[in-house]
């Protein structure tokens, strides 16, 4: 099975532009397709817990997907747990897509720098010793 998160290791060359844009527009796809299942969730429970018309519910959902907060107050018990779960949701979804969108930038930028990690460097030291 292939990895969602395929990179070359500090001992291979810095990939080609072509590889890098590649992994760019595959992060890219993977996010939007993330926001559209949320938006879809966000809106079935705001039409499922509040009974809002599905124009309404779509706008609620994504004013809270985007961190803005629900344009229509909430008047069910269930409306209002289920806004607040989302709204959770919706903040580690923000930061897993962030990540996700920047995986491949910061690997580039370490990978140039041949940023070792810790346990490298202290391998090395020791192998220098021997």
């Amino acid at each position: 099975m292939r990895r969602i998160l395929t990179y070359e290791s500090r001992r291979q060359p810095v990939a080609s532009s072509s590889v890098f844009i590649g992994r760019l527009t595959r992060n890219g796809v993977y996010s939007v397709a993330l926001v559209a299942i949320s938006l879809l969730i966000g809106t079935m429970g705001y039409i499922y817990f509040e009974d809002m018309r599905t124009i309404d519910a779509f706008a609620n959902a994504s004013m809270i997907l985007a961190s803005m907060g629900p344009l229509t107050p909430l008047t069910t018990d269930g409306g209002k747990i289920f806004a607040s779960l989302y709204a959770i949701f919706s903040g580690f979804l923000l930061i897993g897509i962030s990540t996700l969108m920047l995986a491949p930038v910061f690997h580039r930028i370490l990978h140039r720098f041949h940023v070792a990690d810790d346990g490298d460097e202290a391998a090395e030291e020791g192998k220098k010793k021997r």
